[in-house]
């Protein structure tokens, strides 16, 4: 599959394993597996991804081990490879990784490790590159680089808070990417993704989540803790949004 594709996929973001089986059924290709999403992703729980893969839908996890920047200190990127092959042991077919420069261009010695420790692991670990990309200096120019760092697809807002406001730029990332699959993602809704698909996207990525109602009126739990509850995967989004992908030809 190339980032000019006439076959689109969905991938759905879920932080349970409830989550992904809803999103199978709702249609998603794939999802991709995470733990804190209020924060961006970090990495999930080895007993997470387990249960995740156990729904039988293909998860390719994110390996993120703090919030804040995408700049890594040593020790951060030796957990992270460490990470990455605990998730492929543990039966995910894809992980998703990402690493800057100062310099705000890519991390590409690190993102080199990283991609051969996964194939290393497993030969056909699919490797995403995170939206690191959409705080990079130039996303283009970094789109460019993908393919001879062996991604298999790069996440992208084209550097806008969401995808739809940052389209044009997702455009001129699939020409740029090659043969790396571009996914559009960030605040993207189901009603977007025709939008999102015609400027070549490979794929769209969405939460598709709600407010669950498990609010506790305690003691908070931490400093960013507002007792309001967790997001759940909305089962009605997923399907509304695999609709809209399959009425999206060519």
């Amino acid at each position: 599959m190339t980032g000019r594709t006439a076959t689109r996929s969905l991938e759905i973001a879920v932080t349970s394993a409830t989550g992904a089986a809803t999103a199978r059924a709702g249609g998603a290709d794939r999802v991709e597996l995470c733990s804190a999403l209020e924060l961006g992703g970090l990495t999930p729980s080895q007993g997470l991804v387990e249960a995740a893969v156990a729904t039988g839908i293909p998860v390719h996890v994110l390996v993120r081990c703090r919030p804040g920047g995408f700049v890594h200190a040593p020790d951060e990127i030796d957990l992270m490879e460490r990470e990455l092959v605990a998730v492929l042991r543990s039966g995910a077919t894809g992980v998703v990784v990402g690493a800057l420069r100062p310099d705000r261009t890519l991390d590409a010695d690190t993102l080199t490790r990283f991609v051969a420790a996964a194939r290393t692991e497993r030969p056909d670990a699919e490797v995403t590159l995170h939206r690191a990309i959409d705080h990079a200096a130039d996303p283009v120019a970094a789109a460019a680089g993908l393919a001879d760092l062996g991604f298999t697809r790069v996440l992208t807002s084209g550097g806008a808070p969401t995808a739809l406001a940052g389209a044009d730029t997702i455009a001129r990332m699939v020409t740029a990417a090659g043969p790396v699959q571009v996914m559009a993602g960030a605040g993207v809704t189901p009603a977007d993704v025709p939008v999102l698909l015609a400027t070549g996207a490979a794929a769209v990525h969405l939460s598709a989540k709600r407010l669950a109602d498990t609010a506790h009126r305690g003691v908070p739990m931490g400093a960013g803790d507002a007792g309001s509850g967790h997001f759940e995967t909305d089962a009605e989004v997923v399907r509304a949004a695999r609709a809209a992908v399959d009425r999206h030809r060519g």
